[in-house]
Parts: structure tokens; sequence; C-alpha cells
């Protein structure tokens, strides 16, 4: 049954968790970011986060979807959508420190079955504790989409590797300390390999990254001149640095995609909140057949983006792999919910256009969403891919 704001009565568990969610972003979290001046703009510094981290993890969300042997409940994909759902309608700037997707658990969970032990114990663990933090530095600024542009070189060296590179748009980079680097191998230009690196190490440099169209300061470029990095912080074998990066995009695709559905329903409510008490000739905006229409269309688009997305994750959840399916998610969540965001900010008219709203918030996040975790075009090629392949 369609809902904006959907209940699981078929699931008592994730109805329970659901209802916690949306009581802790709403009531605990929303009293601390006001306590301390939060807005989308502000720099968020470990002394900030660090608070939110250890109280998400008492209350049982920071890293929910690791297995309970690493302190988590094992989630299927689509109970953690339902949650991710929930983060991306919040209207919390520190919303998406909740489940450990900004440096946090979401983020190193697949590496548990990479790691070694030692990696595990000093990398790995500390993050699920929410004592460290991490970021991916993987893109370049002629390497994005196509990520074997990169010039990053690890060159071998006594007991490690030097690394030497640039990378760019390093999420969390401003407060992770360290950061899974891939980087092409100096003897074989063929090669690439992954690599845990103390972002507090000679040789590393951490600098401001461009600032995104949210304005939040969560990015860092990570410039790596000589860094001496220990054979022992490999991550898999020398060769295997892209796999580890791109190994788990179908699900990491799909995952991205009930964040946008959250922002999509939380830009309907907005409107429609608006709507039923803005007054215009003749009445209430609401009550004009033309922004019925519209509301009826972004609710019905919001339920077909919803849909394929679950469906999606419902095969990964049996054990199925959705590779078109995810490739055409994305595309329709990502464009779908800009569409919703910008319908709604053309309906509240001049007071959409307001900077620090939350509309605007919405829509520069979800503008975002177009090309980030690959553009919309890049899905379109993949979904080509697939199709043309069905030709042999």
């Amino acid at each position: 049954m369609f809902s904006l704001t959907p209940r699981h009565p078929d699931d008592p568990e994730l109805d329970a968790l659901v209802l916690r969610l949306r009581d802790y972003l709403d009531g605990e979290l929303a009293d601390y970011e006001r306590e301390h001046l939060i807005a989308y703009g502000t720099p968020l510094s470990r002394e900030l986060l660090e608070p939110v981290w250890r109280r998400s993890r008492e209350l049982g969300f920071y890293g929910i979807h690791l297995p309970p042997e690493l302190g988590g409940q094992g989630l299927s994909y689509t109970r953690l959508a339902a949650l991710k759902e929930e983060i991306g309608a919040s209207p919390r700037v520190l919303a998406t420190s909740v489940l450990g997707d900004m440096g946090g658990p979401l983020r190193v969970g697949a590496l548990f079955g990479i790691a070694t032990q030692q990696q595990i114990d000093e990398y790995l663990l500390p993050v699920v504790r929410a004592e460290r933090a991490c970021c991916f530095s993987i893109t370049e600024d002629d390497a994005g989409s196509d990520v074997r542009r990169m010039s990053t070189t690890a060159t071998p060296t006594d007991g490690g590797y030097l690394l030497t590179g640039h990378k760019v748009f390093s999420t969390a980079g401003t407060f992770a300390d360290f950061a899974i680097v891939v980087a092409r191998m100096a003897a074989d230009d063929e090669r690439y390999s992954a690599f845990l690196v103390d972002l507090d190490g000679p040789g590393v440099k951490i600098v401001p990254g461009a600032l995104p169209l949210t304005g939040q300061n969560v990015e860092s470029d990570v410039i790596l001149e000589g860094a001496f990095v220990p054979a022992a912080n490999l991550l898999g074998a020398e060769g295997e640095g892209l796999r580890i990066a791109l190994g788990r995009i179908t699900a990491n695709r799909l995952l991205h995609c009930p964040t946008a559905i959250g922002a999509a329903r939380r830009s309907i409510q907005i409107a429609l909140q608006w709507a039923a008490q803005r007054p215009v000739t003749g009445g209430l905006l609401l009550e004009k057949q033309a922004i019925q229409h519209r509301l009826a269309d972004m609710a019905t688009e919001l339920y077909a983006g919803r849909s394929m997305t679950y469906a999606a994750l419902a095969d990964l959840d049996a054990g199925r792999r959705p590779r078109i399916e995810s490739f055409m998610c994305k595309l329709f969540v990502a464009e779908s919910a800009y569409r919703i965001a910008d319908e709604a900010m053309q309906m509240l008219g001049k007071a959409g256009m307001v900077r620090g709203t939350e509309i605007e918030q919405l829509w520069h996040g979800l503008r975002m969403f177009r090309v980030l975790t690959g553009a919309s075009e890049i899905q379109r090629n993949g979904i080509m891919r697939d199709l043309a392949g069905e030709l042999a």
C-alpha cells in the first residue's frame, strides 16, 4: 500500500526499527543539531561527529547492516533500504552519519571479506566501534567514470610501496583517519591495487576539496607525495584494486537509490503542505487542478521508483544479481527524484528559491545524484550493453 511515510505491517521488526529511527532523527538528533547550531554549511569536525556516531551505535543503528558478530543485525538489503529511505527523507544535516554512511561502517562492510586479520583489527573494527573514520580515494581530475585513466602510482619498495598522485572528491576526507586508495602499479600500468593509507602519515597531505552544490564541507583532496605504505596495508593482492573498489557496485548502486527516494518523498511532503496553506486567487493553491495533477504525477513517479528499487533489492536478497535492473533503478530514480524536487521548488515560487531552505538543499542534493555514483548517461550505457548482449 502506497504512503509517503510508509509503514511495514508485514515485517514488525522492520516497522519498529523505522519508527525508532524516525524518533531519533526528529527528536534527539534534531536537538543536538539545534544545540550546536549545525547547518548544511557547518564544517563537520570530529568533535561534532563522534558523539553522533557513538550515540547511533548505542541505539543499534551505526553499522546495523553488519552481521551480529560485528555488532550489527545482519539486515537484508531491503530492510537496510527502508532505513536509508528514512535517512533521505530527514532534514537532519547529520542524518547520513547515523547508519555509518559518512565515513563509517557502511563504507567498510564489504572489506571484511578481503582484509587480513591485522587490517580488520587496526582499521575496520575501530570504524565499527565509532573510533575511526575512513574515506575512499579513487577519483582524479582526469579519471572519473573511466577510473582506468588514473595516474596515481604505487611503486614497490623495501617493506611496502611508495604512492604518488592526487585524488579528488574524497568524501569524508575532511575528518577521516585513513583512506582506501586505489593506485596504478608503476611496474605494470594495466594493474591496479588498493591500499589502506593513514592520512596523518608522511607524504600525505589533506587539503579542502571543491565545495559541492549542497554546501556541505565533506570533500577533500588527498595528495600523495611518495607516501610510504607498508606491505601489510595492501588490500587483497596486487592487481585486485579495481575489483575491490568496484566489486559491490551493483549493490552499492541500488543502495544509493533509497536515499534519493527519501529526498523525493520529503520534497512532495513540503510541496503538499505548502499548497494546503498557500492562499491564491480564488482559494488555496491545493484547490487548483493544475497543482493537484502535478502532485499526483510526483507521487506516481515516487511509487514507481520505490517499487522498482525494492524489487531489485529483493533479487539481491534472493542471491540473484540484478545488473541491468541496477542501471535502470539508478537512472530512473535519479532523474525522477530530481524532477520531483524541481516541481516542488517551482510550486513554492520565490519561497523555494531562498538559500538555506530545506527544499533548496533537497534540490541541490538530487541534482548531484544525477551524476554521483555514475551519471545517467553511464547508466544508459550499461543498460544498452546488456540489451545488446541479448542479440548475441
